[in-house]
């Protein structure tokens, strides 16, 4: 199994957009408040969606299978974490933690387990861009006791990110084809909230006509996103990939500013501009 050879303006430009609609479905979920029912609502639309294309798609090749099993049980573990997460800190403060701890970490394991030699710049690259992300959790400059919590769920988050990402990218590229693979991984994974939230929450609760309608949003939002990004990891590096992907930090400090009341200092401004020097390096 070969890497593929690099990035095009193409790819760089689907995966930004990946990234955008990511910090938007993420923005849904803090917003409706309860992580459990917005998971539910998005897992109701993956299940929906994944049997659908599968029975256009197919299955993937047999080889594909259990990599799309072991991610949908990552992924899992990903939105508690992310519920988690949301429940103990702002949006701007662990999101951004989140998404910056995989870069690095997929690197690393792009580098022992898909055999990707990352040219020196590319690598520059992705450390600037991991450092930016990083700066962005906080004003200051460093972390108050109180939000340890937050940061811890939020680092378990990402490690869970990097997870994933890795056995995507290793899984998809097994697959007859990016969509039979997402496919799968939707409705192996889909299923599981709506199941716990249909037992742990009144219907009421997630029924309203704005939490329903936020709440499918959030789930089309996010099959488009990473469907986008399984696509891209069948044509390029899985570590660039990832790092293009968690620029959707800088949409989610946007949001946050625009959307949510959050501030945007200087501080943050500045880890921008590194987010932006990391790209045009990985992209290089």
């Amino acid at each position: 199994m070969n890497a593929p050879s690099g990035l095009s303006t193409q790819i760089v430009l689907i995966v930004l957009g990946a990234g955008v609609l990511h910090a938007l479905w993420n923005a849904i979920v803090k917003h409706i408040g309860d992580g459990l029912t917005a998971f539910a609502l998005i897992g109701f639309v993956a299940s929906i969606a994944g049997g659908l294309i599968l029975a256009i798609a197919g299955l993937p090749y047999r080889a594909a299978i259990p990599f799309a099993v072991g991610s949908a049980v990552i992924h899992i573990g990903y939105e508690l974490a992310l519920m988690n997460s949301y429940r103990l800190g702002a949006f701007n403060q662990t999101y951004p933690i989140a998404r910056g701890t995989s870069p690095l970490v997929v690197a690393v394991g792009a580098y022992f387990l898909a055999d990707e030699r990352l040219p020196a710049i590319a690598l520059a690259g992705v450390g600037v861009l991991a450092t930016g992300l990083m700066i962005l959790t906080t004003s200051s400059g460093r972390l108050a006791r109180a939000d340890l919590p937050a940061v811890g769920a939020a680092v378990l988050t990402g490690l869970a990110i990097a997870a994933y990402t890795l056995v995507d990218g290793l899984g998809v590229r097994r697959a007859h084809g990016p969509y039979s693979y997402a496919a799968l991984l939707f409705l192996l994974q889909g299923p599981v909230f709506p199941l716990v939230a249909a037992f742990r929450r009144p219907v009421s609760s997630w029924s309203s006509p704005g939490t329903l309608s936020r709440g499918l949003a959030a789930g089309a939002l996010s099959l488009v996103a990473y469907g986008a990004v399984l696509w891209a990891q069948t044509k390029a590096p899985l570590a660039e990939v990832a790092a293009l992907r968690e620029t959707s930090v800088i949409s989610a400090a946007l949001i946050g500013t625009l959307f949510l009341n959050e501030r945007f200092g200087k501080r943050r401004l500045a880890a921008a501009v590194l987010v932006a020097t990391g790209i045009v390096l990985i992209s290089l």
